[in-house]
């Protein structure tokens, strides 16, 4: 298999000057939901690749990537300034672990992310998996200003179709926002804000907590959330935290 897909964009939504999503058509394989692949762009004579993960559903069309602009780095502003028909390559093998099949058998089930973390959580709330195998799912958005908060309709959508079974709690640190907690996910773990904010038990005894986002928020929850008695999830080891590791 050749290293690279011939991809080309099919459009691209602004949500902020920093963050995008952009919209791919690409003949990229199965792929299991929470995971992801690199996004690629020849740039003075090198192609230069960085890893994304998947919004979209696995089979459902066109390739969806949510992301930060870099203003500093070599290619998330080069494919901030992709449109519709440019040509970007795109790695034949996706991979990582924020999986389902990796996640044990618990009652509750909690996604919690900040910023373009967000976007491999979509991609699982998307398929059929969670609502079958949790009796409820708590979507958790951390960002720091109320602009930030993209794909509110999508989650809107999500919450209509699932009823009582699905929660969404958003945060936002950097200013008072209507139906927002404020403050960092680690301290409203800490005081139960929430948990009284989603209607949730978290808890090492009915709960396995997924993790993508900044290093800070990832190292900062799961501290907190070992002082509940929990502990990350290993293959040999079964735990109650999944961390995405690729940041």
């Amino acid at each position: 298999m050749s290293k690279w897909l011939e991809g080309r964009v099919v459009g691209q939504t602004r949500w902020t000057d920093r963050l995008f999503s952009l919209q791919v058509r690409a003949p990229l394989g199965p792929f299991e939901a929470g995971q992801f692949t690199k996004l690629a762009l020849d740039i003075g004579g090198e192609r230069v690749a960085r890893p994304y993960s998947l919004v979209n559903a696995p089979g459902a069309e066109p390739l969806e990537f949510y992301y930060n602009v870099v203003q500093e780095g070599p290619l998330s502003p080069r494919l901030a300034a992709l449109g519709a028909g440019d040509p970007l390559f795109v790695a034949p093998n996706p991979a990582g672990f924020l999986v389902l099949r990796e996640v044990p058998q618990a009652e509750n089930l909690w996604l919690i992310s900040t910023g373009t973390g967000l976007g491999p959580f979509l991609s699982i709330l998307r398929t059929d998996t969670p609502w079958q195998r949790f009796a409820r799912v708590t979507l958790v958005h951390a960002t720091r200003t109320a602009a930030d908060g993209a794909y509110r309709d999508l989650i809107g959508d999500i919450a209509h179709a699932r009823g009582a079974k699905f929660g969404f709690v958003s945060f936002v640190s950097r200013e008072a926002a209507a139906g927002a907690l404020a403050g960092r996910v680690p301290d409203a773990i800490r005081d139960a804000r929430l948990e009284r904010a989603a209607a949730a038990e978290l808890s090492a005894a009915r709960s396995h907590v997924m993790l993508c986002g900044n290093p800070a928020m990832v190292t900062d929850v799961t501290a907190a959330l070992e002082e509940r008695g929990m502990r990350k999830h290993r293959r040999r080891a079964p735990g109650h935290i999944t961390v995405e590791t690729y940041w």
